[in-house]
């Protein structure tokens, strides 16, 4: 059952998206959504006055082998025409499907009729009693946007190992807000994201995964260190000691995709409201852990699907990491895992 507080929070959100009474609402959702997160949008969007619209999707059958799980790439639409034209007609999309539009092959024909998106997490809405929504943390993401889009080269290192280097021509510069108002714009919540999705053949180096990293689509915080080597943008060994190591190895095997192991997004998180040991209060099946992708100072490395490299996959893990040292053109943004004065609120 929904509580009203949670109405109010994601009402509070949907202001922020400029939602307004004559903008008509599809609350976009599949036969394994949470309820609870379903109820609660259509609620506050009815709220402030909206007439809403429920578009439900039978979740199809997973093919294996491997459970998915936080890959941001719904397959729920499936280029169905009907639910496209809905989407397509909609002013704004709640996005409440298990895994979301963010990387979904859909996305981009239905941002391109003018459609607004707000991915809501598939986590239970009790964390967002947490996440306000926080305007001073705008200007900071859009500044981070800048300095990224301005740079080319972006440099990250750590005291674990990690050295890393990511050549940002022909990149696309992106950063959630965690709320959108621009026509054919899509945001997920909670935001506070500056990232880029390097073009094909950019990105290359050392990433050590240290004790206290995230492993997001685990749902797990790693235990002993795990060394990548990335060549072309993939990685092309996986190496360590604990079992953290082969675990992660075996799971992008097991999709039979050479994509799995490339590269889909890398940035630092902004929000001072996200916060790192979150993960260890809920159980897998409670959290998706966006908040983990966003918490202030994180660098966030991720493999799997990336559209502006023109790769669809369904292996994807999204890798928060502790501690690392960011650099644009050699200016650093984040310093061993502590922002920058001018990007902090």
């Amino acid at each position: 059952m929904t509580e009203w507080q949670w109405i109010e929070r994601y009402a509070e959100q949907f202001r922020a998206c400029e939602l307004k009474s004559t903008e008509t609402v599809v609350v976009l959702s599949e036969t394994r959504s949470r309820d609870v997160i379903v109820e609660t949008a259509r609620l506050a969007a009815q709220s402030l006055g909206a007439p809403v619209i429920d578009v439900v999707l039978t979740t199809p059958p997973n093919p294996g082998p491997l459970p998915i799980r936080s890959t941001g790439a719904s397959v729920a639409i499936a280029h169905n025409p009907a639910a496209l034209a809905a989407l397509k007609a909609a002013d704004f999309v709640v996005d409440c499907t298990v895994e979301g539009m963010l990387h979904a092959p859909e996305k981009f024909d239905i941002l391109g009729a003018g459609t607004r998106i707000l991915m809501v997490s598939n986590e239970h809405p009790e964390n967002v009693e947490r996440w306000p929504h926080i305007p001073e943390l705008t200007d900071k993401i859009n500044h981070g946007k800048d300095m990224l889009a301005a740079a080319s080269v972006m440099s990250v290192t750590s005291e674990a190992g990690t050295d890393l280097r990511i050549e940002l021509g022909g990149a696309v510069i992106g950063g959630s807000l965690g709320f959108c108002t621009e026509p054919g714009s899509i945001a997920h919540w909670p935001g506070g994201l500056v990232l880029c999705f390097p073009a094909a053949g950019t990105v290359s180096g050392k990433l050590v995964l240290a004790p206290g990293d995230v492993n997001l689509s685990f749902k797990e915080y790693i235990q002993s260190a795990i060394e990548l080597d990335i060549a072309n943008d993939t990685i092309t060994s996986i190496k360590g000691e604990g079992h953290d190591a082969e675990f992660f190895r075996s799971y992008l095997e097991s999709f039979g995709e050479p994509e799995a192991f490339a590269v889909s997004h890398a940035g630092w998180g902004m929000n001072p409201a996200a916060h790192w040991e979150s993960m260890a209060m809920w159980d897998k099946s409670q959290h998706n852990g966006t908040e983990l992708r966003a918490f202030a100072g994180n660098f966030l490395y991720s493999t799997g699907a990336n559209e502006v490299a023109g790769r669809y996959c369904r292996g994807h893990v999204d890798i928060p990491m502790r501690g690392c040292t960011v650099a644009l053109d050699g200016d650093v943004v984040v310093d061993k895992g502590q922002l920058r004065a001018d990007l902090t609120i």
